[in-house]
């Protein structure tokens, strides 16, 4: 498995893997809409084929946020290698924090996040409920757990 930049000719790749596992590019996500596709990603590659993509914004301080982190082929650790990656480029540059947003019935996603080190923060209550004002196609519920509220974590480096 090896990892690197992302570069122009990924852009299709990015966005279909946006774009099946979120419905579309576009995120609403505190209280904002934006392109999950972000300022900066990078693409894990396994025997000369793309299994994944992490994207990411640098917010002009010292801490970054992940947007999407996306495994096509699940099980075959394209999802730690991206985070690992992301995790000592984010030290080269001297950030400090890399932090996420994701949703309260997203029991994977916190599994896997805190099993690398990232703590629960902060939840923000009903932020789901506003965001389908900016994105109406968010699902009520997931595996009968209703999709409400928003979880950011944090890695401190």
């Amino acid at each position: 498995m090896t990892v690197r930049n992302a570069v122009a000719e990924d852009a299709p790749f990015v966005n279909e893997a946006l774009a099946d596992t979120f419905g579309s590019t576009m995120m609403a996500v505190h209280d904002e809409l934006l392109d999950a596709a972000g300022d900066a990603a990078a693409v894990a590659e396994r025997d000369s084929r793309r299994v994944g993509v992490i994207t990411y914004r640098r917010d002009g301080t010292q801490t970054w946020e992940i947007l999407s982190l996306v495994a096509t082929e699940p099980g075959i650790g394209a999802g730690s290698a991206l985070l690992g990656w992301l995790r000592a480029e984010a030290i080269r540059q001297r950030v400090t924090v890399l932090w996420l947003v994701t949703t309260n019935e997203n029991l994977a996603a916190l599994r896997f996040y805190q099993r690398r080190g990232f703590d629960l923060v902060r939840v923000e209550r009903d932020a789901v409920t506003r965001a389908r004002q900016l994105k109406s196609s968010i699902p009520l519920e997931d595996d009968g757990i209703p999709i409400r509220h928003e979880l950011v974590l944090e890695l401190r480096l």
